[in-house]
């Protein structure tokens, strides 16, 4: 995602609730706020297992040295906050200054309930996988946007996300993330894709898990 500030078409204010993004030109539209205390990534926390969370058998939590996980495209975050609920150490990395913002005041809202969650899940203070160490996660976590432009994949998109979608645009230079990422990791770099993507920078996986709706490509360490 890029690091673009705030369109005009947009605005950024405080609420009661937290920090919210609302799409001018869509008035009727629910502002976007990320939060970790209730409504959807509360239940579906609530319910996780790893047994039951694909992502979680791919980035292979429950086995040994699989627990220090770096989401590097974190936009919202709900898939990192299930990784961390169910036992990994999940390290942000989003460089949309916006979605730093929302997930900045996310995270603070999560803290002052649960102080504990600051070694749980927390932000980088930093914009490039660059600047990450070699060898400094066990796992590294890629879910790249997908082109909008796939009728497919706009025809998925629930209508919650579809503001997300409209401020940050697609991944455009996502296939340049597996690189890095493989450097980072110890263990494993886990890429999310739709079923019917083509293989991230083409590069064929390791391995693979599967679920109903999207895929996990697994590659190891160069």
């Amino acid at each position: 995602m890029s690091s673009t500030s705030l369109p005009s078409d947009f605005a950024l204010e405080p609420h009661p609730d937290g920090l919210q993004l609302r799409w001018l030109s869509q008035p009727k539209m629910t502002p976007l706020r990320i939060d970790f205390l209730s409504g959807k990534n509360a239940f579906r926390a609530a319910h996780a297992s790893i047994k039951d969370e694909a992502i979680a058998r791919a980035c292979g939590l429950g086995k040994p040295n699989h627990s220090s996980l770096l989401d590097a495209t974190a936009g919202l975050a709900r898939d990192a906050f299930i990784l961390a609920w169910l036992g990994a150490q999940v390290a942000l990395n989003e460089r949309h200054t916006v979605v730093r913002a929302l997930l900045a005041d996310a995270l603070q809202r999560l803290y002052e309930q649960h102080p504990d969650w600051q070694t749980r899940l927390y932000l980088l203070p930093i914009a490039s996988l660059a600047e990450v160490a070699t060898a400094s996660f066990d796992v590294v976590y890629l879910d790249p946007m997908y082109p909008s432009s796939d009728r497919k994949v706009k025809a998925a998109v629930k209508k919650d996300m579809q503001m997300f979608h409209q401020l940050v645009g697609p991944d455009a230079d996502a296939d340049n993330l597996l690189a890095p990422a493989r450097r980072i990791a110890r263990q494993r770099v886990v890429v999310k894709r739709p079923q019917h993507a083509g293989f991230l920078g083409g590069v064929v996986p390791h391995t693979q898990v599967v679920s109903k709706k999207h895929r996990f490509d697994i590659y190891f360490p160069e």
